[in-house]
């Protein structure tokens, strides 16, 4: 009788733990399934760049002004985009960048020699791009501007000048590829042109039939940003 009890009780138990276990069983669900995460690119944004820039072919009438083929630039940008769209993007977008040494100089056969130095390039520009999820490419156009010093030399002495273009303002065109890397952040290459027109001297009267020079520049920027997004920049959905 006691065998038979013992057994009877081993079978109760191992019954429950069969139960328990089945219980578990049933109650198991699967993880949830990963959905890619949605990027919103609309927000605010500051950022730092670095690059080079590179002159045009500049020349008074056939007389070949010497310059740097290229020169370092360092710089800031802020902006603001809106996410118009699920893939397009529109913006604004202000840059102001610092060059080094960038001389451009000429002698003229009346023995006067004219140099200028272009200390800086901003710009503002409207932009709209198709993103692909993090990654956002754009072109870009808009208002330039030129930080420059220049003079006009006889023998070393300066001597005073007019031309009838001012290498102040013009406009600029460009385009790039923008990839938010992390929540908030941003890396960005781009290539933009600025055009600041064409100049000639109107005093001194004997450099007039030398004509007219174009101040251009070509540049390749490369730069990263903080984003203030207006909504969560990558929000992951399951």
């Amino acid at each position: 009788m006691r065998k038979l009890s013992f057994a009877a009780l081993g079978l109760a138990a191992f019954g429950v733990s069969v139960s328990a276990r089945a219980a578990d069983i049933g109650t198991y669900s699967k993880a949830p399934a990963y959905v890619a995460p949605v990027y919103n690119w609309t927000g605010f944004y500051i950022g730092g760049l670095a690059g080079g820039a590179f002159s045009g072919s500049n020349s008074f009438n056939g007389l070949v002004l010497s310059n740097y083929s290229a020169q370092f630039m360092v710089g800031a940008e802020a902006g603001v985009d809106y996410q118009i769209a699920p893939n397009l993007v529109a913006g604004i977008e202000g840059q102001y960048s610092w060059l080094g040494s960038n001389q451009i100089s000429t002698v003229f056969p009346a023995g006067l020699s004219y140099n200028s130095n272009q200390r800086g390039l901003g710009s503002l520009t409207g932009r709209i791009g198709y993103n692909w999820g993090p990654v956002l490419t754009y072109v870009k156009g808009g208002y330039a501007y030129s930080s420059y010093d220049q003079s006009l030399t006889l023998g070393g002495a300066a001597l005073p000048f007019t031309l009838n273009g001012s290498h102040h303002n013009g406009y600029t065109v460009g385009g790039g590829l923008e990839y938010m890397f992390a929540q908030n952040w941003s890396a960005k290459i781009e290539y933009q042109y600025y055009d600041f027109g064409s100049s000639q001297f109107i005093t001194p009267a004997l450099l007039m039939p030398f004509g007219s020079f174009r101040n251009d520049e070509h540049t390749v920027k490369a730069g990263v940003n903080y984003r203030i997004n207006w909504g969560s920049p990558m929000v992951a959905r399951y």
